[in-house]
């Protein structure tokens, strides 16, 4: 085939880039869809996924052996990690395959290459020219980064890729970065047995950019759990041995592990791959765009972790979305970044959506904040979980910040993130029922507390 044409060339079939395509074929749109390697991308494969499912072994290995404490009697004889990946890649490839067959419905061609910009309207694939009449989507994702001067070696000094293939459990680990990676991969590897675990990281908290009350729970949960911290920490270098890793920090500590996990952020993949030389703007390799996701050449857009926003698949899902129905000529709404959900798998996780008490006085804004203690929550108390819910609300306007901590919190996200996205007042949300017992009753609880009627909280 020496070329074909299109109404939409996609460059990534990851999660910007594959909703993009799927949304514009339901519109009617003819699509092919660039992938070099599997659909699905980052998230499905070495992301979200993957990840979650470790960290629900690690769960379930911390059930087990916290069972007698229950007054049910098991016995934990450790973790069989080829199992794990085992259990860990059926999910995923369930998923993928699922994926490939909705991908195949919506009569999407899926072209496999190493896709290449060569004009505002053309696409090369190993040799091919895909020719878009509408529009060309840019959606190449991410890679980890590392820092100037730190290698990967992927056996001793590595990324958050290379720990979903270990096959076996740390005995011990350094990890660089306490965000949502670092985090995770910190509760997995304790919950799995790994005697000694110590994050690194430069600012001054555990995952910086939540609500710093979030912050210094989940830090007293790290603790309790035997997992150790450096924080306001900055690294200077490893040494590798035989025997592991040597890490030095700028205040003259070392620390041995058996390895080091750098998971200091993702960076865009744009390099080489005829963006600039087409006429797209780049800073720092992120690629540039407008609040619709076009780039400085018209009939070029860009979605997911190639531009600066919230590195989320969800982001990327709504980015698409909204790029697709842009190019059909629908007038969709701009994606409003301050009501996107945001969630840390570790043990307790950290849920959150709206904005913190921080960056609501650097606007401007008059807040007041309540916190509810899941002490006072049944359902937190049978769950053996420690946290809490903090609001973050206009005074006498809507609440625009909820922030949770504690086992599950995640699944109360979505209803928080009615909540902020709708400007509901405390006094709204207070009316509503929650179920009885719950997690959810934590949300109404908070409500409740900063509505001035507290049920079970201390006003």
């Amino acid at each position: 085939m020496a070329g074909s044409t299109y109404d939409l060339v996609v460059l990534g079939g990851g999660s910007g880039g594959y909703a993009a395509a799927l949304r514009a074929a339901e519109l009617g749109l003819t699509v092919a869809l660039v992938e070099r390697d599997k659909v699905g991308g980052t998230c499905l494969h070495k992301g979200c996924i993957p990840t979650k499912a470790l960290l629900h072994a690690g769960e379930v290995a911390d059930s087990a052996r916290e069972s007698a404490s229950f007054g049910v009697n098991a016995t934990f004889e450790g973790v069989d990690v080829p199992k794990v990946n085992a259990y860990k890649d059926k999910v995923v490839d369930k998923l993928y395959k699922g994926l490939a067959g909705l991908i195949k419905s919506r009569k999407i061609e899926v072209v496999a290459g190493s896709g290449r910009l060569t004009s505002p309207t053309t696409v090369e694939v190993d040799g091919k020219t895909l020719t878009a009449t509408r529009a060309v989507v840019l959606a190449t994702g991410s890679v980890p980064k590392s820092l100037p001067g730190l290698e990967i070696d992927g056996t001793q000094v590595i990324t958050s890729d290379d720990a979903l293939t270990l096959d076996r459990v740390p005995k011990s680990a350094v990890i660089l970065g306490a965000g949502a990676i670092g985090c995770e991969f910190a509760s997995v590897w304790r919950s799995f047995g790994t005697e000694a675990v110590t994050i690194v990281e430069a600012l001054p908290h555990l995952v910086p950019l939540e609500e710093e009350s979030s912050s210094k729970l989940l830090e007293r949960a790290f603790r309790k759990r035997g997992i150790a911290f450096e924080l306001g920490a900055r690294f200077a270098g490893v040494k590798t041995t035989d025997a592991g890793v040597t890490v030095s920090l700028e205040s003259g500590k070392t620390i041995e592990a058996e390895l080091l996990l750098v998971a200091v952020g993702r960076g865009p993949v744009s390099s080489g791959l005829g963006y600039e030389e087409a006429g797209v703007t780049l800073d720092r390799g992120y690629v540039v765009v407008d609040e619709y996701c076009r780039t400085s050449v018209p009939g070029v857009y860009a979605v997911g972790d190639l531009i600066p926003t919230l590195q989320l698949a969800h982001v990327g899902f709504a980015e698409g979305i909204l790029v697709a129905e842009h190019v059909a000529g629908l007038n969709p709404k701009p994606v409003d970044y301050d009501g996107v959900p945001r969630v840390t798998y570790s043990e307790p996780e950290v849920a959150s959506v709206g904005i913190t008490t921080a960056t609501a006085k650097a606007r401007g804004l008059d807040v007041a904040t309540v916190t509810y203690d899941l002490a006072g929550n049944g359902k937190s108390q049978i769950l053996q979980t420690a946290g809490a819910v903090t609001l973050v609300a206009v005074k006498d306007g809507p609440v625009v910040g909820v922030h949770m901590v504690g086992s599950r919190v995640g699944e109360l996200v979505a209803e928080a993130q009615l909540i902020t996205n709708w400007e509901a007042y405390a006094d709204d949300v207070a009316q509503l029922i929650h179920p009885h017992p719950t997690m959810s009753e934590a949300v109404g609880e908070a409500h409740l507390a900063l509505a001035g009627k507290p049920l079970h909280s201390h006003s």
